[in-house]
């Protein structure tokens, strides 16, 4: 599971190390500019080469809120994509409205690593580029509203290798709990909702989604 801002890493760390299934993936959200400080890159380098860390994130750009700065956020995206390099490990990435400007930074720097897109929100064409860089595509509880026409139709033409499903908890409940805390047990409404749109049945969803994730994440298969 992600992390956002440095005050959350040693409880997420301490949380992976215990329960069975969860892994840390510690990082900078953009949206949280004003809380970070330079010296959190530095001890984000160190947990990067811990045991434990499957990828960083989330990070990314944020172009939908407008009082963020764009340059500070470009900056800090860069920044962790190095450390992610070094480290050779994935990526979480955040975006909205910056998926052209992600992926001209991704280019820029050669990052082979790939990762996931979470809550998926640009175009079938991005999701494709995104696709050849070794990205998979997440999506979460949006899929179950029927006004989300541009990623239900994306989520029903991707192919299977790119798909893996999410919670985004506590925030994009599915339909059904709309005004709620989101929580990681309405996942499987996720699951049913992509099965319909695919027309697929949910075991075989909910089994290629799973090998996605361990694929991308580089997890160890179960048994």
């Amino acid at each position: 599971f992600p992390g956002v801002t440095q005050a959350g890493w040693q409880r997420m760390m301490d949380l992976s190390g215990r329960l069975e299934g969860l892994h840390a993936a510690p990082g900078l959200h953009p949206m949280y500019l004003a809380r970070h400080r330079p010296e959190h890159l530095e001890e984000l380098k160190v947990l990067a080469g811990q045991g434990g860390v499957v990828a960083i994130g989330e990070i990314g750009l944020d172009y939908y809120v407008e009082n963020l700065d764009r340059n500070v956020q470009q900056q800090l995206f860069e920044a962790q994509l190095q450390i992610a390099l070094a480290a050779r490990l994935p990526v979480l990435l955040h975006i909205r409205k910056a998926h052209d400007q992600v992926l001209a930074t991704l280019r820029r720097k050669r990052f082979t690593y790939g990762g996931i897109v979470h809550a998926y929100n640009g175009s079938l064409q991005q999701a494709e580029q995104f696709m050849q860089m070794g990205f998979c595509i997440s999506v979460c509880g949006t899929l179950t509203y029927d006004r989300a026409r541009k990623i239900r139709k994306i989520a029903a033409e991707l192919p299977r290798e790119a798909l893996v499903l999410e919670t985004d908890a506590p925030d994009i409940p599915p339909a059904g709990h709309k005004g709620e805390s989101n929580l990681p047990e309405f996942l499987p409404e996720v699951l049913d909702a992509l099965a319909a749109l695919r027309g697929e049945p949910r075991e075989l969803v909910a089994s290629y989604t799973t090998e996605n994730a361990r694929r991308v994440l580089k997890l160890r298969t179960e048994g």
